[in-house]
């Protein structure tokens, strides 16, 4: 299987860092082919713009989409953003790793998806969901939260579950284009869990990236469409 890891969290010692690292260690080691994608390693700019493109559709005006429709036809996308496309392409499986922030996606992850998941390139001409460009891949988020597990309830402070909060990423961004979303796989303030219970998550992530090909799935393009 190839795996495209897209890795968010400014920190390397962080947790997110010790999920990512497990991972790629563990698909390596069973003969998968795993890219990573660094963000802030990287010092990817989330912020889109003109900057995006080598080509110009409208000089005067500038609409996003229409900028992104006339670069898919031209191959007109910045290189660093071609390179993100073409990882996407080239995966069977697709992990967006990061820290949940604001019950979000964090900024540059954000950004990430804006200027990488192009019309044209991602979506476009009734390309989405069932017939979504990405069809026939996985994804799945892995993610930290800053709350406890109880906190992410219909009776906790958030008044919804985890899959209820990642549900416009799931659905609006992930199945939207095709994926097959998988079960995410959250660990819940491990700031404040024992060194044990840290050990014991990372023995759980590396199962599961394990078996990305058969694990849980929430969404699925055919059941989002409908």
């Amino acid at each position: 299987m190839r795996v495209f890891i897209v890795h968010d969290h400014p920190e390397p010692a962080s947790f997110n860092g010790a999920m990512t690292r497990e991972a790629m260690a563990a698909l390596a080691a069973a003969g998968h082919e795993v890219v990573l994608s660094d963000l802030h390693k990287m010092g990817f700019d989330p912020v889109s713009d003109r900057r995006n493109f080598v080509t110009v559709k409208d000089r005067d005006r500038f609409r996003q989409q229409t900028e992104e429709a006339h670069a898919s036809e031209r191959n007109g996308f910045a290189p660093a953003l071609q390179a993100e496309m073409d990882k996407l392409l080239w995966c069977d499986a697709l992990i967006l790793q990061f820290p949940l922030w604001w019950l979000g996606l964090p900024a540059i992850l954000k950004g990430w998806i804006d200027r990488v998941f192009a019309v044209g390139r991602a979506y476009g001409g009734g390309r989405h969901y069932d017939k979504g460009v990405f069809a026939g891949k996985r994804a799945m988020c892995a993610l930290t939260t800053g709350g406890s597990s109880p906190a992410f309830s219909a009776e906790g402070m958030y008044g919804r579950g985890i899959a209820e909060v990642l549900f416009p990423i799931h659905n609006g961004i992930l199945a939207f284009c095709g994926f097959t979303v998988i079960e995410p796989f959250a660990v819940h303030g491990p700031v404040r869990i024992s060194d044990e219970e840290r050990a014991t998550y990372l023995a759980r992530y590396r199962e599961r990236v394990l078996t990305l090909a058969t694990a849980p799935v929430i969404w699925e393009p055919e059941r989002a469409a409908g």
